[in-house]
C-alpha cells in the first residue's frame, strides 16, 4: 500500500463538472447542486484509511446533507482492485449506511480533473462551487497491528476538520486557510492515466 497525500489544489479554483452514475444506475451531475455548497469526496472500499473514516462519512452525510451536496467518488482501477467494483459499492453503500451518492469513476477522468491523489481526499466547495477547503476529515489515522490489519480503537475519527470548515461555508464564511493534506492510500490508476 503505497501512501500518498493530497494535491491541495488552489483554493478559489472553480469545481470541475463531472457526470456519472450512483449505485442505482442514477446519473449525478455537479449542477444537481447548484446554490449550495458541494463536498466532493474520492473514497474507496478496500483503503484501511477510509475504513478507518467510514463510519464518521456515514455520519457527517446525515448531519450535512440538507445544506451540502455531497456525493463519494471511486475512482481506482477495478481490474485490478475488485474490491473497489460498482457491485461492492452498492454494498458499501448499504453496510455502511452512506446516504450520499457514491459514484463510479470508470475512466479516471474526474479524479484527474480535481488532482485527486489519495483515498479519502476532500474538496469542499461553496455555493458559487468555488473550492474553500481540501485536506482532510481530522488528525486520525488507523494504527496498523500488523501486515494487511489496522485497528481505530483510542483513535476514533471525528471530522473536527472538515466539519469546521462546513460549517463556515454554510454560514456564507471562508474556513480557515490552514489546512492540511489527507493522507491515504493512492488512487490505482490505470496505466494510460497514472501520474507522472
Amino acid at each position: 500500500m503505497a501512501l500518498t497525500e493530497s494535491n491541495m489544489m488552489q483554493l478559489g479554483t472553480q469545481a470541475p463538472t463531472f457526470s456519472l452514475l450512483d449505485t442505482e444506475n442514477q446519473p449525478v451531475s455537479n449542477s444537481d447542486f447548484a446554490d449550495k455548497p458541494l463536498l466532493v469526496m474520492f473514497i474507496c472500499n478496500h483503503c484501511p484509511y477510509v475504513k478507518h473514516i467510514a463510519e464518521q462519512l456515514a455520519q457527517l452525510g446525515r448531519d450535512y446533507q440538507s445544506s451540502v451536496g455531497i456525493v463519494a467518488i471511486q475512482s481506482n482501477d477495478v481490474q485490478e482492485y475488485p474490491d473497489d467494483s460498482p457491485e461492492k459499492m452498492k454494498q458499501e453503500v448499504t453496510e455502511r449506511g452512506y446516504e450520499f451518492p457514491y459514484l463510479f469513476d470508470e475512466t479516471q477522468e474526474v479524479a484527474i480533473a480535481y488532482s485527486a491523489a489519495c483515498t479519502p481526499d476532500f474538496f469542499l466547495f461553496d455555493a458559487k462551487h468555488k473550492l474553500a477547503y481540501r485536506g482532510r476529515l481530522d488528525e486520525t489515522r488507523p494504527k496498523r497491528i500488523r501486515s494487511g490489519v489496522y485497528d481505530s480503537v483510542g483513535n476514533e475519527p471525528t471530522g473536527v476538520e472538515l466539519r469546521a470548515a462546513l460549517d463556515a461555508v454554510i454560514a456564507g464564511e471562508p474556513p480557515n486557510k490552514t489546512q492540511l493534506p489527507s493522507l491515504g492510500c493512492n488512487i490505482k490508476w490505470k496505466p494510460e492515466n497514472s501520474p507522472a
